[in-house]
């Protein structure tokens, strides 16, 4: 029986994350799912859920220790929740699985489990303060994805065996011929309506938007998703930006199609990054036009299909052409997001580990 050991950068969410939109399509493994530990004061969530028929949660019982965390305590911490791992592994009759990890942080199992090989998926750019156990974890890796070509090329000197697999969609969800305004829409008006999905946070750069907002008051921005206080609080004041707050999972379509434009921000916290995050290819299946903010020292992540802006005044001149664009471009795109799908993804990962032996 194949089985999977994966040790999950984040929870197990509604809104799935690339982790789970991979692993709930490998059907034929069994798979044991470790998310992190909950946050202090919150109650910890119910053991071995059954999410899929293949996949059962469980939640570390302690906090996995940082890279400056070495104390007595930290190591205390840590060997609990490896104990905690092997106990599950027992329990299904995990015998050597393929060990899936996800995070840097992840290294610190590597001489604590039995497996039969280890699969790195490098979703994003850590700090600089988790390379040394990237390195560790990526040359100890039989298998490792990267999501994007910069990440091919900062992993590329500790290991030769790195797929290309970047983020994707579930075009499905995207082709209904009908679409309704979710309430949390109802009343939006504007001579366009420009949106955004996804967490406003402070780590967001929001000078782009509010360059464009202030210079066409006749526009609406919509911000969908969760924000927190410092993320909301550049945009008060400015009546054209309306934020709805968390949205369904199973609204983001109809939310997606009721806007002109879509466009996204770049992160301070990622300076270089050339990751096309998950929304873009969502962007992409609706056929929209499409603008985002990137930082100018990398390449376009999906040139042609998507422009880039690097400051605020690039960005509404963007945005500003985009409303006239190619009439193909729409069909290319929803092409190119049937091509993104994560049951490709998916089946691309299977082939890679059948062919290493992993599988």
């Amino acid at each position: 029986m194949k089985q999977i050991l994966c040790l999950a950068h984040a929870p197990w969410r509604a809104r799935p994350d690339r982790t789970q939109q991979l692993l709930a399509r490998l059907g034929d493994a069994q798979i044991l799912f470790f998310e992190p530990a909950p946050r202090k004061g919150e109650p910890m969530p119910e053991q071995g859920r059954r999410v899929r028929a293949h996949i059962t949660v469980y939640t570390l019982p302690a906090p996995l220790p940082g890279p400056q965390e070495g104390t007595l305590l930290h190591r205390r911490r840590l060997d609990k929740s490896a104990d905690f791992v092997q106990q599950m592994m027992d329990k299904h009759h995990f015998r050597e699985p393929v060990l899936w990890c996800t995070a840097p942080v992840h290294a610190q199992f590597l001489d604590k489990l039995a497996y039969r090989g280890v699969v790195y998926d490098c979703h994003r750019f850590w700090d600089d303060q988790y390379l040394d156990w990237e390195s560790d974890l990526t040359r100890h890796s039989e298998v490792v994805f990267a999501a994007s070509f910069g990440l091919v090329k900062r992993l590329s000197p500790c290991n030769d065996n790195i797929a290309l697999l970047p983020n994707g969609v579930n075009p499905l969800l995207f082709q209904q011929r009908e679409h309704t305004v979710p309430p949390a829409l109802e009343g939006i008006s504007g001579q366009r309506v420009l949106g955004r999905m996804g967490r406003i946070d402070g780590q967001v750069d929001l000078e782009p938007l509010l360059y464009a907002a202030r210079h066409r008051p006749e526009w609406t921005f919509l911000l969908m998703g969760p924000a927190t206080k410092p993320g909301a609080a550049p945009l008060r004041g400015q009546d054209n930006i309306v934020l709805t707050g968390p949205v369904n999972p199973l609204d983001v379509p109809d939310c997606l199609y009721r806007c002109d434009l879509l466009f996204d921000l770049v992160r301070l916290d990622r300076p270089g990054s050339d990751i096309a995050p998950s929304r873009v290819y969502e962007y992409l299946a609706t056929g929209k036009p499409i603008v985002t903010v990137v930082d100018p020292s990398v390449p376009d992540a999906i040139p042609e299909l998507v422009s880039t802006a690097y400051d605020g005044s690039g960005f509404l001149r963007r945005c500003k052409a985009a409303f006239g664009e190619d009439p193909s471009l729409p069909r290319r795109r929803r092409e190119m997001a049937r091509q993104s799908s994560w049951a490709n993804r998916a089946h691309q990962v299977s082939n890679i580990l059948e062919a290493t032996g992993l599988f």
